[in-house]
């Protein structure tokens, strides 16, 4: 035989070994880093990488996500413009959402029809809030986006990138369907108030997600346009211009509890994700003397959380926030986590203070209405990785959240637990 037929042979005998095992990454090759707000989108890609090298526990975490994803597919997509009744204003196009603790006092009649006045039950969940507004459907909007999106990012499958546009198009671009940009009718109570500050906080809380969602289908995923990402950019500019200049921002932005934190984050991933890296930075940086020091006591309990008697429930929702606006500092250069206020308050002690009861080795020692113990969950695996030894240790011991621990896929915490704020 000569040289050159055995080089042939030697050149296919290569080629096949090179088919056989070059990683499956070859297949689907790495998507870009995402630049998202809040979570951490180099690691994304890395976590990435290390599914298609056949990563055990990640696929299973895989699984439980494209579980969540599969089931957004038949649903969907919302719009504000489908509820029973305008917001006060009169226009369908105005998001509307109903106070969450405030009840009837009286049965309706022709005459009284939401049977006023209504009364406040702090922590007691009035049903009729999630009849005939658009907090069920936005809460819905902001879920399905978040699994479509990382679904897509994980899998590539085509369907999750195409639903998610179309949910998102749908809720914030189309002349006929969208919202507009403001939150003028959140959380309003009947024959009272038409809307209020503290509403902001039907966004702040679950918003960010979608700000991620959008930057994870900004790397080329498919049905996903330069056109719709040109149109969602503006549409959440014109919403944090909102959000900074009207009377309900400035109102919620002075808040002392957990709607001032979730403002501030709300308005970092905004500034973030619109280019305006300043503001974001600055308002992480304003968070230490504004937010820990007179939010966390020294000994890392959270006063103004366990005053409520769901105490838990929003010691956990409070954290939330601060773990991912500490999580949009990281992208601007600022470490929330390291810093200690003047009697020793910080995240990492906030957080060691839910350890005990996070981890079931004790019992929450304060009012709870309804404790599970999973809302901790994300809280520590955040501490966690920003190096606290104590939550390190707690992890093994959490309660798996319903639907699993995504952390591995999505580490920017949720609330687990969710109710209205």
């Amino acid at each position: 035989m000569s040289a050159r037929p055995r080089l042939g042979v030697l050149l296919a005998a290569v080629a096949t070994l090179t088919a056989v095992f070059v990683p499956s990454a070859a297949a689907h090759p790495l998507s870009a880093a995402p630049d998202t707000a809040v979570l951490d989108g180099a690691r994304l890609q890395q976590t990435k990488l290390h599914l298609d090298q056949g990563d055990p526990q990640l696929r299973r975490a895989l699984g439980d996500l494209t579980t969540r994803a599969d089931n957004w597919l038949n649903q969907g997509p919302w719009t504000v413009v489908d509820k029973p009744k305008p917001a006060p204003g009169g226009d369908v196009h105005d998001y509307l959402s109903q106070a969450p603790y405030w009840w009837p006092t009286t049965t309706p009649t022709a005459d009284n029809p939401w049977g006023c006045p209504y009364v406040q039950r702090d922590g007691q969940r009035n049903p009729e809030v999630d009849t005939g507004t658009d907090r069920q459907d936005v809460e819905k909007v902001f879920d399905s986006t978040y699994d479509l999106a990382l679904a897509w990012y994980y899998t590539g499958d085509k369907r999750y990138a195409r639903k998610a546009g179309q949910v998102l198009r749908t809720w914030f671009l189309d002349p006929a369907t969208r919202m507009n940009p403001n939150l003028n009718h959140a959380q309003f109570i009947p024959c009272k108030y038409d809307g209020r500050a503290i509403g902001i906080i039907d966004f702040s809380q679950s918003y960010t997600s979608v700000v991620d969602a959008i930057a994870i289908l900004g790397t080329d995923a498919p049905g996903w346009t330069k056109t719709d990402r040109t149109a969602m950019t503006k549409w959440n500019s014109d919403f944090l211009g909102w959000l900074k200049n009207s009377a309900f921002g400035k109102e919620e932005g002075a808040a002392a509890n957990n709607h001032g934190t979730f403002y501030d984050m709300q308005l970092a991933a905004l500034a973030y994700a619109t280019g305006d890296k300043a503001l974001a930075k600055r308002t992480v940086l304003d968070a230490r003397a504004k937010r820990i020091d007179p939010q966390i006591a020294g000994d890392g309990s959270q006063p103004q959380e366990l005053a409520r008697t769901r105490s838990w429930h929003y010691s956990t929702f409070d954290l939330v926030a601060y773990t991912r606006l500490a999580a949009i500092g990281r992208h601007v250069g600022v470490n929330l986590w390291t810093y200690q206020g003047p009697d020793g308050q910080g995240l990492l002690k906030a957080v060691d203070y839910l350890l005990p009861a996070a981890t079931g080795a004790a019992a929450w020692p304060h009012p709870e209405l309804e404790f599970y113990r999973y809302a901790a969950s994300d809280i520590v695996h955040a501490a966690a990785d920003a190096g606290d030894a104590r939550a390190r240790a707690a992890v093994p011991k959490l309660q798996t959240p319903p639907g699993g621990d995504l952390w591995a896929l999505r580490p920017a915490a949720g609330q687990l637990d969710s109710i209205a704020g």
